[in-house]
């Protein structure tokens, strides 16, 4: 269990700090560009979801590793334990989805769960900042007529 834990807070930091860098790199450069809105914001939201999709890859190799070690649970369904499956199962709890065709059991557990409330908290981040920006760009708008 020792190993789940000190793995998965690692990636939950790992993660916490990307998004972070991200969120802050698009609000210090990004959108102080002089483009138009209507590029700035997909433009940024394009970055975020990329970000996204790469934490959500972390925590699939973090699976890799830690269903290759065999002694911290398993994955019951249609798991074939490839990079693959662990990157599917790793979107299913980021987003919460849980289709439920792939079950954690054992110690593994711990990360699924940790990766489903991380996500929960960074999409909700990423929700909270794109409204901000979206704001910020609206009053620049009315300011600048």
């Amino acid at each position: 269990m020792l190993i789940v834990f000190i793995s998965t807070i690692f990636v939950i930091v790992l993660s916490v700090a990307l998004h972070y860098e991200v969120l802050t790199h698009l609000a210090e450069t990004h959108f102080k560009r002089s483009w138009p809105s209507r590029l700035l914001l997909p433009f940024g939201v394009l970055a975020v979801i990329l970000a996204h999709v790469i934490e959500i890859w972390i925590f699939g190799f973090l699976y890799y590793f830690l269903l290759s070690l065999g002694n911290v649970g398993d994955v019951i369904g249609e798991f074939n334990y490839t990079i693959k499956d662990c990157a599917y199962f790793s979107f299913a709890n980021y987003t919460s989805l849980g289709y439920g065709d792939i079950v954690p059991v054992g110690d593994i557990r711990f990360t699924a769960g940790s990766e489903a409330l991380v996500g929960l908290v960074l999409i909700a981040w990423t929700a909270s900042f794109t409204y901000l920006q979206m704001q910020q760009l609206v009053a620049n708008k009315k300011n600048n007529k």
